[in-house]
């Protein structure tokens, strides 16, 4: 037999017989008996109790961060690219842009970063703050932030996180509601401070990461009101005075998070050592061979838990943090100049976490750039991705074996070097993930996304989808931390008796499980209960179903829900979740009025994309604003969304009617989604009340 059948057939077989082994009929998640309200409860198959650390001798962040750096002391930990010039273009419709040339990746090794963190703890003591007083995180992700962290969890102080990206009540709302005395932060953000500082009734110190401090330290230092340092010089006088740390036990607080919520004021939700070590603890048992010669690219922001988590899991297991941001992170991102390297192709990460709204772009780009060369490589990308569609959707004769190898070669190799080429896992949460983006990364990168549900208040922790697991559009079996519970919502019609799959509001249960709202006690007993075993659980008003395995599929959320003139109810939220996987949308939100019969949509469109057709149509247009507006542009997305509703099987009632083309994006600062990118439904609807009157009156 010649060498290269069996060079193909053997492979074949192999993997054939894995996916058997590992697949089919697996039991990732099994029913269990529990306390509380009655439901449907099931637990990881491999956990018969919910696991609260997977370290001996350590149980809270502090304990986990000093024993990493027993172990690897002289390896790296924490890395920034050395910012070489900076730049701003102005386009043609007067809209200016920030390009960076950054450089190589500058290090602290964990033996650095830990003398860092004890100078600065003996800093800040020198500057009055006491162990009591709450201390505020208010930047950009960064690894001063994570620093900042490690010294607040070593010193046994409590963090307040804040998202750079909030606006000015919910941050004096952030703040005052906490009592904060000291904030650390970033020049940009330090501005932003002093505009608000008579609004501010507890703030005494301001430390910021950056040493060039602005010039508007010095009235307020002159004021008496507050002390303005930089972090390095805090970090100079505590190596002068050196004190000792103040470790924490496993109840204490460690993070008081602010959510970016999508409706009101921010809710700080209580998080203690044990909470976040719990969630830590689960993902570190679950995402294969992670140790300390992986290297995570860092650029979501710290202040959602995901990231957080995601950062102490690296940093426990001895492994490399390298920073970005969204805006740095391929060599075609906006802020990069042109000819010079992204974060990704500079660190080369081996693991990264992800958002849906992330993934989406890194889909639709590579996309963009495979149509646009059209002929022999579009033909050549299209095979390559149908074969191997076919063989991750189990059929024996798609791209198996050899063929795999030479698809990987010839096509996928350039798409995986956009993220530098050596992703070997991908986390994915904060939103549901489409399933033709899960497909489409998972194929080009060649690697497993394990696509998370969770949620501030379970400290990220909920289920995860394990890397042999290839459906999509599920969320994965519980975590070993939780347990998850369906229990009946009558009124949405969802029941967990219902046949064939079990249905109900999704309730978590567990030790990463949080103390509540802080300063909110008729909300926090709204949402959290505690059972008669004196388990914590957490209603969170996302209605779910389990499949036969014991994964959970997300289907609807109880305050999404409308019910229309003719008495059909929609799920706005699922048919968001549906249309976002069209290419001409950047971003989208569904309205739905209880007087119309049917319903309508606010859509930021891809410029790229749209810009391709216009081009392709012979389409004249002073600007993207006016391609937005013209006619025949609302026909073809109208269209396109309709054909995307139908592929999704979505009911009449559901496709939206009429559509309104938006050309400025929402991004965090504009206030009209969260930090993770989540939108924020009443503020959008508020903002553009005009416009969507207009869609019904028209």
């Amino acid at each position: 037999m010649s060498v290269y059948i069996i060079g193909a057939i053997v492979p074949l077989v192999v993997t054939l017989l894995l996916r058997k082994n590992s697949n089919n009929g697996k039991k990732r998640g099994v029913p269990i008996d529990v306390g509380g309200q009655d439901g449907y409860a099931i637990r990881n198959a491999g956990f018969p109790t919910p696991l609260e650390t997977a370290w001996e001798g350590v149980s809270t962040l502090a304990e986990l961060f000093e024993s990493a750096c027993k172990r690897h002391g002289n390896k790296n930990l924490l890395g920034t690219r050395k910012l070489i010039s900076s730049e701003v273009l102005v386009s043609g419709d007067g809209r200016s842009f920030e390009k960076l040339h950054l450089g190589e990746y500058e290090w602290l090794t964990y033996a650095a970063v830990f003398q860092r963190v004890s100078n600065f703890g003996s800093g800040l003591a020198q500057l009055g703050h006491l162990r009591d007083e709450r201390v505020a995180i208010f930047a950009d992700t960064r690894a001063e932030w994570f620093i900042a962290f490690i010294f607040l969890d070593m010193f046994n102080v409590t963090v307040v996180t804040i998202y750079s990206s909030l606006g000015e009540e919910a941050l004096c709302h952030s703040l005052n509601e906490t009592e904060v005395t000291t904030v650390i932060c970033g020049s940009k953000e330090l501005k932003k401070l002093v505009e608000i500082s008579g609004q501010l009734d507890t703030v005494k110190r301001l430390i910021c990461m950056d040493d060039d401090v602005p010039s508007v330290e010095s009235p307020l230092e002159q004021s008496g009101r507050w002390t303005v340092k930089s972090m390095t010089s805090v970090e100079k006088l505590g190596q002068d005075n050196p004190t000792g740390t103040d470790l924490p036990l496993p109840g204490d607080v460690a993070v008081i998070m602010y959510t970016s919520g999508s409706t009101g004021l921010p809710k700080g939700v209580m998080m203690t050592h044990a909470n976040v070590l719990a969630v830590v603890s689960a993902v570190r048992t679950i995402v294969p061979g992670l140790e300390s010669n992986d290297v995570y690219h860092a650029y979501l922001p710290l202040a959602h838990i995901l990231e957080l988590a995601a950062e102490n899991i690296v940093a426990g297991v001895g492994s490399a943090i390298g920073y970005g941001s969204p805006l740095t992170l391929t060599d075609t991102s906006n802020k990069i100049k042109k000819g010079t390297k992204g974060d990704a192709s500079a660190f080369r990460p081996t693991v990264m976490a992800a958002v849906p709204a992330i993934l989406d772009r890194v889909r639709d780009g590579v996309r963009s750039k495979v149509d646009a060369k059209g002929g022999l490589a579009k033909c050549l990308f299209d095979l390559a991705y149908n074969r191997r569609l076919s063989a991750v959707n189990g059929n024996w004769f798609g791209a198996w074996g050899l063929e795999l190898l030479l698809w990987n070669l010839l096509v996928f190799k350039k798409v995986r070097a956009v993220l530098g080429g050596r992703v070997r896992f991908l986390l994915s949460g904060g939103a549901p993930l489409s399933g033709d983006t899960q497909r489409f990364i998972n194929i080009c990168l060649g690697a497993p996304i394990g696509q998370g549900y969770g949620l501030t208040e379970t400290c990220a922790g909920g289920t995860f989808s394990e890397f042999d697991d290839t459906s999509v559009g599920r969320v994965g079996n519980p975590l070993p931390c939780s347990y998850i519970k369906l229990v009946d919502w009558p009124e949405g019609g969802y029941l967990i008796s219902d046949s064939p799959k079990p249905r109900g509001e999704i309730v978590i249960g567990g030790p990463n499980v949080t103390l509540g709202y802080f300063k909110n006690e008729e909300k926090s007993r709204e949402v959290y209960k505690v059972d008669q075993k004196g388990m914590r659980w957490f209603y969170t008003g996302d209605i779910g179903q389990f499949h036969a395995d014991g994964c959970l599929e997300i289907i609807d959320r109880k305050k999404d829900i409308v019910k229309l003139q003719h008495g059909e109810y929609v799920s706005l939220g699922k048919i968001e979740a549906a249309l976002m996987a069209n290419s001409y949308v950047d971003n989208l939100m569904m309205h739905a009025d209880p007087f119309h019969s049917y319903t309508v949509a606010l859509v930021v469109p891809s410029q790229s994309a749209l810009e391709e057709w216009a081009a392709k149509q012979g389409i004249n247009y002073a600007g993207f604003s006016d391609l937005c507006d013209k006619k025949e542009t609302v026909q073809e997305v109208q269209a396109s969304l309709v054909k995307e509703a139908k592929k999704a099987r979505l009911q009449k009632s559901e496709i939206p009617a009429k559509i309104k083309l938006l050309s400025n994006p929402w991004t965090p600062e504009t206030g009209l989604v969260t930090a993770a990118l989540k939108i924020k439904r009443e503020a959008i609807r508020k903002a553009f009340s005009e416009e969507l009157l207009k869609l019904y009156e028209s």
